[in-house]
C-alpha cells in the first residue's frame, strides 16, 4: 500500500475491527492546568505543497493564517500527568470501555502476535485486548521507567476529559502548525529544511526497514521521554516523532487560498485531526513527521502511538 493511501495507516480507526465497548465513563473532577508556553501568534503560512506531501491529506493549499497569542504545552501530556487525572476522576478511557486497543505488532511476544486480529490494509497493527494507556504493549507490560514518557492509547474523548480536569483545551489545527514551526518560514521540519544528518537525531521515528527492522540508532525502539531530542525555537519538544498528537478540529481538505484568522475546522464530520507523526513514522511507507504533514481518525480511536499536549 501506498503511503498516501490511507490516511489511517500510521494510526488505525478503531472501526477496522469491530468489538463493542463493556465499560462506562466516570464523573470528571477539575484539577491543575500543565505548564504552558505563551506564544505571540501572528500570520504565517500553513500547509504545504511539498513534494513530499500526499493530495489526499489536503496539506495544500499553502495559505495565510492568523492566530491570537495562546498557550501550549512544551510537551505532550506524560503518563505520570495522566494518572494524576485517572487517580483524581476514576475515569476510562475508550480503550478500557471497548476492551482493547491498537499496538504495533512488532512490539507484542509471539503468542499475541497470531491470536490478535489487525485490520487488513495495515497488518502491522494488532487489537489487543487489555492493551490501555497503563499497560501499552497489553497484558503483562505495564509503565515501568516510562512515566515521563507520552501517555498512549488516548482517544480524542480522552484527550478532551483531560483537558476538562486540566483547566485546558486541545490546540486548534492551525496553533499547532503555528507551533510545529517554532516561526520559521515553510520549513519542512521544526529544525529546517534538510532531513537529519550523521548521529544528531532530532526526533524519534522509525530507523531501519519498516516494519520488520527498527535499529533504534536514536536510543529509541518505542515512545521516548517527552522532553528527549533538542525543542524547536519556541521551546517546543518533540513536534514531530514519537506519538500523533489530537487537536480539536474537525477533519476537512477544502482550505481557501485567502487569509483566515483563528480557523476551527468544520461544525460538523466524524473525523478529527492529528499531527506531528510517530515513532512508527519512516520515509519508505510514510514520511509524516513534517510539520505540515496530518491524518485523520474517528474520535473513539488509540493506539500505542498517540497522545496529546494541551493549550491554553
Amino acid at each position: 500500500m501506498g503511503p498516501g493511501a490511507r490516511s489511517n495507516c500510521c494510526a488505525p480507526a478503531r472501526s477496522e475491527v469491530a468489538l463493542t465497548p463493556a465499560v462506562t465513563r466516570a464523573q470528571e473532577a477539575t484539577g491543575p492546568a500543565p505548564v504552558v508556553i505563551a506564544l505571540p501568534g501572528g500570520e504565517f503560512l500553513m500547509g504545504s505543497e511539498d513534494s513530499q506531501s500526499y493530495p489526499a491529506d489536503g496539506e495544500g493549499p499553502v495559505r495565510p493564517v492568523r492566530v491570537s497569542p495562546f498557550g501550549l504545552a512544551a510537551h505532550t501530556v506524560t503518563n505520570d500527568q495522566f494518572a494524576q487525572f485517572i487517580s483524581a476522576t476514576g475515569y476510562h478511557t475508550d480503550a478500557e470501555r471497548y476492551g482493547w486497543s491498537y499496538v504495533f505488532a512488532g512490539f507484542l511476544p509471539a503468542a499475541l502476535r497470531r491470536n490478535a486480529r489487525r485490520p487488513d490494509a495495515t497488518p502491522w497493527w494488532c487489537a489487543v485486548p487489555e492493551a490501555t494507556w497503563r499497560a501499552p504493549e497489553g497484558p503483562g507490560s505495564d509503565l515501568t521507567e516510562r512515566g515521563n514518557h507520552p501517555v498512549v492509547h488516548v482517544s480524542w474523548h480522552d484527550a478532551q476529559a483531560y483537558c476538562g480536569w486540566a483547566g485546558a483545551r486541545l490546540p486548534t489545527e492551525a496553533e499547532w502548525e503555528y507551533a510545529a514551526r517554532g516561526g520559521s518560514e515553510q520549513a519542512r521540519y521544526p529544525w529546517g529544511d534538510e532531513p537529519e544528518s550523521g548521529t544528531r537525531f532530532r526526533a524519534n521515528i522509525f530507523r531501519g526497514s519498516f516494519p520488520t527492522r527498527n535499529t533504534a540508532a536514536d536510543g529509541y525502539r518505542g515512545t521516548a521521554p517527552v522532553n528527549a531530542f533538542e525543542p524547536n525555537a519556541f521551546g517546543l519538544f518533540n513536534m514531530v516523532g514519537n506519538v500523533w498528537e489530537w487537536c480539536a478540529d474537525r477533519w476537512r481538505t477544502d482550505h481557501s487560498r485567502n487569509l483566515v484568522a483563528n480557523p476551527r475546522g468544520p461544525a460538523t464530520g466524524d473525523g478529527r485531526v492529528l499531527r506531528g507523526g510517530s515513532h512508527m513514522c519512516h520515509d519508505s511507507y510514510c514520511n509524516r513527521y513534517r510539520v505540515a504533514a496530518r491524518i485523520q481518525n474517528s474520535p473513539e480511536s488509540s493506539s500505542g502511538n498517540t497522545g496529546f499536549r494541551v493549550a491554553r
